[in-house]
């Protein structure tokens, strides 16, 4: 049991427990009779599973013929008790401490939280489901009896009367009649024969007059839904779909919709605060969830902003709640206090500029603290304090950021060539790694519109560092890679040059593999638009140095690298877009709009979409908004939703977004039956691959097993209204500007549901996390990984140059940014690499109750459990194999972004299910 909590959590222990009595039950009455065969109630609980061994009700006929009975009218009336789990939450229950001070004792039902049972079967009278009497929670009754209540959560006792040829509870409506809205979270039928797992808000009648459905826990496809609750299973969808019209309400709409990015600037502070509307055929883009603010007084076509009295709408369940939100709390607060020193340095006393690199190390708190504070008085021996300085140094303490794992293998300067090759496989950006497969390199720009495609790059620019092979013969031996961000960079480098304090380069990086399966830089090319600078080339190569000047030439160079190596990685790897957020919004809004929560196949993604949309609605008030943390801290400026777009509309593809694909595509492996997997590395030493390898065929095959328990052949699959529905929407719709490419997995067989399925949840889970929770550990140094740069290389002649070769180490502090830049840059790293205390991480499930009823489902989710925590000891081993220099060696942090658990806070390793920060 020990080994259990430690795989699924404390919340699924009994669920575990439970699945392997039940397995070994049905397994002995099998080899008994192997022609009976056991059925299972679909709405069992864990404990109903274990009722044979004790010799307690096993049917819920036998907890209707058990209870009580009443004539009513000629017909039989029964009466089942239930239990309902409630969230108390501050609001509510101060409104109901209210209640109970008024001492309002009305009990003629104009409060209080009404149920109705709803039955499987038909009532011939109606042709709708049978229904229960209404029962009613009058939870201030309670408050008064019982002397009223703090606790975080409360359960209660109501009572059913059903006709006893009821049938089975197939639903349950509830209406709120409080003015408050209240978090039901289970209704529990007596034993735990019919449960309702419901975990959402409900709002109060006068604000939705609709009644909210729950359903029992059974997983169910569309064609096998009972006759009494299919209009109820249309009703809900139609609920969450909405109408298409109006302002959604903030914390009480549960609507989910589709709208272009229109909201990221702000038309009516001036046309310099106008940002391009993503989502059009001049700037594709994915759809984000519709808010329906009302339009810019201007201009109609914008969305008015968010302001301090208005929160950006996300659908009620979506919105963070507890632990999560006040750790997030918490973190805004200690990123603002830890930015009061530097805003006034910077901006008050004007000293916010970096002078040497020993300087920025002075933001970061000391690793091993010597305690200057205290000393030995020489004379007499005895110790005496500081007091002054004590409080100063604890003050000044305080203020600081945790030392990054990335600056122990380099000594705190700049970053070193076997660093920056390293990062590239096992860093916070391990995505835009691809093998050279032509030499030079040839861009797919318009020449016409940016220049000659062929690179500036030459054979003897690199022939001394290939081991005496020739380019060609590197090429074929597969040992020569590259960093290509020219085309992602040139289209906007005249307008990024033109912003203040910003200038960058198109970067094309050529790196080597070497012998001991590093990869090191031996070139790298900088590209400036023709014409933009005079006294600079439009290309210029740059190759490892032989004397002082090249050597910072040379790290002046690395630095523009690795600036864009930082904006593609959040623009089109991470946070704010392509592959993981912004991709993935349109596929979770329509899984609520086109498919039931009893749905199997959005009962497994659940977990899987939760919180999404809420992080990525923060992402648009704070980050990738006008005037936002990207457009002000990296160097794609205003221009960072242009690039978005233009990677979106030229690059992206779902079909590519499967790891072994993906690593294809980019040349970083084979197919190859030889392997275990079918697939080669071509970097032997390749930590994300090699991880992130283990993880998705242990995925592939959980969700193998889960799709094929469900769907038999690919008739069921091409029949499935609701899948078909959520797939048709996500490309018509939420990709639509996508919706005529031609790379669109089909969706016809298991196999194909299959495949699709394991690609969002790897990029929910697995591709998420290795891009977001090393942000700050591996890239919370500016000197290494600086997310801008202020200056182009210094060229002879230039005024610039006599100041670069008197004092070259500050002409590279004055090109990265300042101290407010660098601690604001800083703080969002931290809080984005978070992980809060109540994070579920893959391969925990809280909610396995929903498939009790069938062990072959719980068994896939256990077993998959177990081998992520067997995945877990191997990353653990390979983390200490010294041959693997890529992950192991001195001053090298060991590569754990793929490590599936984690506790809270920074801890650069984890898995959760969600994309949630």
């Amino acid at each position: 049991m020990r080994m259990v909590k430690e795989i699924l959590g404390q919340s699924v222990v009994v669920e575990a427990f439970c699945f392997e009595a039940s397995r070994r039950l049905c397994h002995t009455r099998q080899n008994n009779n192997k022609k009976h065969k056991i059925s299972m109630f679909p709405s069992f609980s864990c404990s109903s599973i274990l009722l044979p061994i004790v010799k307690r009700r096993t049917t819920f006929d036998d907890l209707i013929s058990s209870n009580k009975s009443l004539h009513d009218g000629g017909g039989v009336t029964l009466t089942i008790s239930a239990s309902v789990a409630i969230k108390n939450s501050k609001e509510f229950m101060a409104m109901m401490l209210h209640y109970f001070d008024s001492f309002s004792h009305n009990t003629t039902g104009d409060r209080g939280i009404v149920m109705q049972l709803v039955s499987t079967q038909i009532d011939p009278t109606t042709m709708e489901g049978k229904l229960s009497k209404r029962a009613v929670l009058d939870w201030t009754r309670e408050l008064l009896f019982n002397g009223g209540g703090d606790s975080e959560r409360s359960t209660h006792k109501v009572e059913f009367e059903i006709d006893s040829n009821f049938g089975f509870p197939g639903a349950i409506t509830v209406t709120n009649k409080y003015d408050k809205e209240i978090f039901l979270e289970t209704i529990s039928i007596e034993g735990g024969f019919v449960e309702f797992s419901c975990n959402s808000w409900v709002q109060p009648e006068k604000v939705n007059p609709d009644k909210r459905i729950f359903f029992t826990n059974k997983a169910c496809l569309p064609c096998d839904t009972a006759e009494g609750v299919k209009e109820l299973r249309k009703e809900e969808l139609r609920q969450k779909r909405g109408d298409g019209n109006g302002m959604r309400k903030v914390m009480s709409d549960r609507v989910y919709d589709y709208d272009v990015y229109n909201d990221l600037g702000n038309l009516d502070k001036g046309i310099q605060h106008v940002r391009p509307i993503l989502g059009t055929k001049q700037y594709p883009n994915p759809r984000r969830c519709r808010t329906g603010r009302p339009p810019v007084i201007t201009n109609e076509k914008y969305e008015s902003c968010v302001n301090a009295f208005m929160e950006t709408y996300v659908p009620r369940d979506e919105v963070f709640e507890g632990v999560r939100k006040e750790a997030l709390d918490v973190e805004r607060v200690k990123g603002v206090t830890r930015n009061l020193i530097p805003f006034i340095r910077t901006y008050i006393t004007k000293c916010g500029v970096f002078k040497e690199l020993s300087e920025i190390k002075n933001i970061y708190k000391r690793r091993h603290q010597v305690d200057a504070m205290n000393h030995t008085n020489e004379e007499n021996g005895t110790l005496s304090i500081d007091v002054n300085k004590l409080f100063q140094d604890s003050f000044e303490e305080y203020f600081k950021f945790s030392t990054p794992h990335i600056i122990s293998g380099n000594g705190g300067c700049c970053i070193t060539d076997e660093e920056l090759g390293r990062q590239a496989l096992a860093g916070v950006n391990p995505l835009s790694i691809r093998r050279l497969q032509t030499f030079p390199p040839v861009s797919d720009l318009d020449p016409s519109m940016y220049g000659p495609q062929e690179s500036a790059l030459k054979e003897e620019h690199i022939i001394s560092h290939l081991d005496g092979m020739s380019v060609q013969q590197a090429i074929e031996e597969k040992k020569l890679f590259i960093l290509d961000y020219h085309d992602a960079y040139m289209p906007f480098l005249k307008g990024i040059n033109a912003q203040e304090d910003r200038k960058a380069y198109a970067t094309r990086t050529i790196l080597y593999l070497t012998r001991m399966g590093t990869l090191k830089p031996i070139a790298i090319e900088l590209s400036l638009p023709e014409g933009e600078h005079q006294q600079q080339q439009s290309k210029q190569v740059l190759t490892p140095p032989l004397d002082a000047t090249s050597y910072w030439l040379w790290q002046l160079a690395k630095a523009h690298v690795c600036s864009n190596d930082a904006g593609v990685h959040q623009l089109v790897h991470h946070c704010f877009r392509l592959r993981t957020h912004a991709c993935m919004e349109p596929f979770i809004i329509a899984a609520h709009r086109q498919m039931s929560v009893t749905h199997p196949i959005f009962k497994l993604l659940k977990p899987h979409m939760k919180y999404t949309l809420q992080i990525n609605a923060l992402a648009r008030e704070a980050l990738i908004n006008g005037g936002g943390i990207i457009e002000s801290d990296f160097s794609t400026g205003r221009y960072s939703t242009e690039i978005i777009s233009a990677a979106y509309k030229d690059w992206w593809r779902f079909d590519m977004e499967a790891l072994p694909a993906d690593l294809i595509r980019r040349g970083l492996a084979e197919p190859d039956r030889a392997q275990p997997h079918g697939i080669k590395l071509t970097i032997e030493d390749y930590p994300y691959a090699n991880d992130g390898l283990l993880i998705w065929f242990a995925l592939e095959r959980m969700v193998r097993t889960y799709v094929n328990y469900y769907y038999h052949n690919g008739l069921m699959v091409r029949s499935d209204t609701e899948l078909q529905g959520w797939y048709n929407e996500v490309i018509n719709v939420g990709h639509g500007d996508h919706a005529h490419a031609t790379w669109w997995p089909t969706l016809a067989t298991p196999r194909d549901l299959i495949s699709v399925l394991t690609t969002l949840i790897w990029i929910a889970s697995v591709q998420h996390s290795a891009v977001n929770f090393g942000q700050y550990p591996l890239g919370g140094y500016v000197p290494m990984r600086p997310p801008l740069v202020k200056k182009l290389l210094p060229k002879e002649g230039d005024p610039e140059y006599k100041e670069f070769l008197e004092d070259p180490e500050g002409f590279l502090c004055s090109s990265l940014p300042d101290m407010f830049q660098t601690t604001k840059f800083l703080a969002v790293l931290n809080i984005l690499s978070q992980h809060p205390e109540d994070e579920e991480y893959i391969g925990q499930r809280r909610d396995l109750s929903d498939w009790i009823g069938d062990p072959k489902i719980i068994e896939a989710f256990y077993d998959f459990s177990i081998e992520l925590k067997r995945i877990e000891k191997e990353i653990e081993k390979r983390n200490k194999d010294q041959n693997l220099r890529n992950r192991c060696g001195a001053g090298i942090p060991p590569y754990e972004l793929l490590i599936a658990s984690s506790g809270p806070g920074v801890t650069c390793r984890g898995v959760p299910n969600s994309i949630s920060t």
